[in-house]
Formats: C-alpha cells, structure tokens, sequence
C-alpha cells in the first residue's frame, strides 16, 4: 500500500509598507508609539532618551510602517529625522552628554547637502526572524530622496551591525571609543553609524542597493521577500502625501546643548 505525505508549507504573510510625515497623521504615530513602546518592555529596557512622543510634533519627522493586512496592526516601525537646527537629533540627545563633537558633526553635515537620523527602529516580537526590519529600512532608504538631504547616520547595538552594513551605514570612528557608547544603558554599547552618501548608496551590499534603487525609481509596487523560510508578499508605497523643506540659518538655535537630559 503506498503512503502518500502532505507538506505543510507556511502560509504567505501579506504586508503593507507605507510612509507619512509624523506631525499629519497623530493617530498613526499613536500606534507607532505604542508598539515600540510594547518591545523595548518586552526586552526591559527603560529609560531611553529618545522613547518620548515629542517626534510626532516636529515637522520635519517622516515615518515608514509595517502594517499587518490582515488585522491592520501595525507590527513595526522607523523614522527619519531631518537636522533643522531647532530640534536636536536622537543622536545628539542620546550621547551628546559623553561626547559633544557629535553637534560639530551634525551641523557641518547639516549646512553640507543636509543630514537626516535613521531612529526608532521597532519590530514586534510576533513577527520576529521573519526579516522584516530589512524590509523596513530598504522602504525608509529609498524613500529618504524625496526628502533631498544627502548625509543619513543613527545609533545601533552590536547585534545588528551585519544588516545596518549591509545597507550601507559605517561606523563613525571618530566618536567615543572607536564609535562605541553605552547607551541606551551601560549594559549595552551602541555605535553611531551613518551613510556618507545616503543619493549614491555607494556604500550598501549590491543587493540590498539594488532592491532600495528599485523602490526609489518605482515607489510604488509588490513584491515577494522571503527569509529564514517566511515568505511574505509586501505593497510598499513609499510616496510622501506632503513634505516641508527645510531651512537652515547659520545660526544653531539649541547652542547648549549639554544642558539636555
């Protein structure tokens, strides 16, 4: 008698990622709050300087979400941060305190093509492994043309050094010891990272140049990602509704910035 077997294949996750300035859409970043929020007490982490809800009312805050197409929650999130001279970075925030070279640097960069931080990265602990903060970042990298600056940096932890390189970010040397600080507690160490060329992505693994050039010339399409087994069927629409221009005086307006909490 033959025996026949049935493989049971994982069901296709379906995804949507999209984008928005922070400050027109309050109740999106509402959930976005929470469910970063959700993660790092997930890991016990507390008292991260950047984990406030001030962003959602600066104007020069652009967000990439991950939304679950089923139950429409969203299940992940980054932002970017554009320097406008008026509202410190997270990076500045985070370890300005240990090392004020970082304003120097941010402000050069700043009147030098614009510089932009990569913050905020969060991914819930449900759809872990499943490679979607890869996705995520591929959507806010290429989207970050529309917002014409050319210099993107921000902080990561150790464990994810292999994929911020991969997308292109280096290690900035030239900040605390060989660009390692503690933060966001001395149990960990973090590195300040950036992407000299956020246009050119000279830096990023073919690849992953290669996927992020495809969704900055066709913002708008549907693709099939598959990691560690999971296969999902993304929309990404990575089309800003609106966006600000930023000006810069010469004229640094939060000139102390060692007084921050």
């Amino acid at each position: 008698m033959k025996k026949y077997y049935i493989m049971m294949l994982k069901p296709t996750a379906q995804y949507h990622i999209f984008v928005f300035r922070a400050i027109d859409e309050p109740a999106l970043c509402k959930a976005y709050i929470d469910g970063h929020r959700k993660v790092l007490s997930d890991y016990g982490i507390e008292n991260v300087t950047t984990n406030t809800d001030d962003w959602m009312y600066n104007p020069h805050i652009y967000c990439t979400v991950i939304q679950d197409r089923n139950s429409n929650e969203l299940v992940g999130g980054v932002r970017i941060q554009i320097a406008d001279g008026k509202h410190p970075l997270p990076v500045e925030r985070a370890i300005g305190y240990m090392d004020h070279h970082v304003f120097d640097k941010v402000r050069h960069y700043a009147l030098d093509g614009g510089i932009g931080e990569s913050c905020g990265l969060w991914i819930s602990k449900k759809v872990k492994q499943m490679g979607l903060s890869r996705y995520l970042m591929w959507a806010s990298i290429a989207s970050s043309e529309q917002l014409k600056f050319q210099t993107m940096l921000g902080i990561c932890a150790g464990y994810t050094l292999k994929l911020f390189g991969s997308l292109g970010f280096v290690i900035d040397m030239s900040l605390g010891e060989h660009g390692g600080f503690p933060y966001p507690n001395e149990k960990y160490i973090a590195h300040v990272i950036g992407i000299l060329n956020a246009i050119t992505l000279e830096t990023s693994d073919q690849q992953d140049k290669e996927v992020m050039l495809s969704l900055r010339n066709k913002p708008v399409q549907e693709r099939v990602e598959n990691n560690n087994g999971f296969t999902c069927h993304i929309s990404y629409d990575i089309i800003y509704k609106n966006i600000v221009p930023v000006v810069i005086d010469d004229y640094w307006t939060y000139s102390n910035m060692l007084s921050l909490e």
